[in-house]
């Protein structure tokens, strides 16, 4: 009689989740999520201020603030840090020059100067091309939506 009753079970749970399996891929459903266009032109003001987390890294590694023209990017849970200033060329365009760190390991020295630029913005994230001594590499940032209280 247990048997009968765990078998009952089993198929039971084999039939729901194969209801839900369908559900997920009901072509209808993923018609209605659509994606929002990148931004044209490029919404180059929202890395003027806020807070910012790359989207390849949990927030306890990196995160980034922008306020007052000056950028601070925290690591290792906010005990070490890379403070810089921002000086805007155009809207697009901005150079980072390093004033202060804490981590005497990490590569970056007081003084180098990153030239960066928002090459795409969607929603609230923001791609930016980073140069610094002849290297360039893109990153993708997101902006953290604060709550308005």
């Amino acid at each position: 009689m247990n048997d009968v009753k765990t078998i009952s079970v089993a198929l039971l749970l084999l039939g729901i989740s194969s209801v839900n399996a369908q559900k997920k891929n009901d072509p209808k459903k993923q018609e209605t999520v659509q994606k929002k266009p990148v931004d044209n032109p490029a919404k180059c003001s929202n890395i003027k201020e806020g807070t910012f987390l790359r989207t390849n890294y949990p927030k306890n590694l990196w995160y980034m603030t922008v306020k007052n023209n000056v950028q601070t990017e925290f690591y290792n849970d906010g005990k070490d840090y890379i403070k810089s200033t921002v000086v805007f060329v155009d809207d697009c365009n901005y150079k980072v020059i390093v004033l202060e760190k804490t981590e005497q390991n990490n590569p970056i020295k007081v003084g180098d100067v990153y030239n960066n630029k928002v090459i795409a913005t969607q929603d609230n994230y923001i791609k930016i091309n980073s140069q610094l001594n002849g290297e360039q590499f893109d990153l993708v940032l997101m902006k953290v939506k604060e709550n308005k209280k």
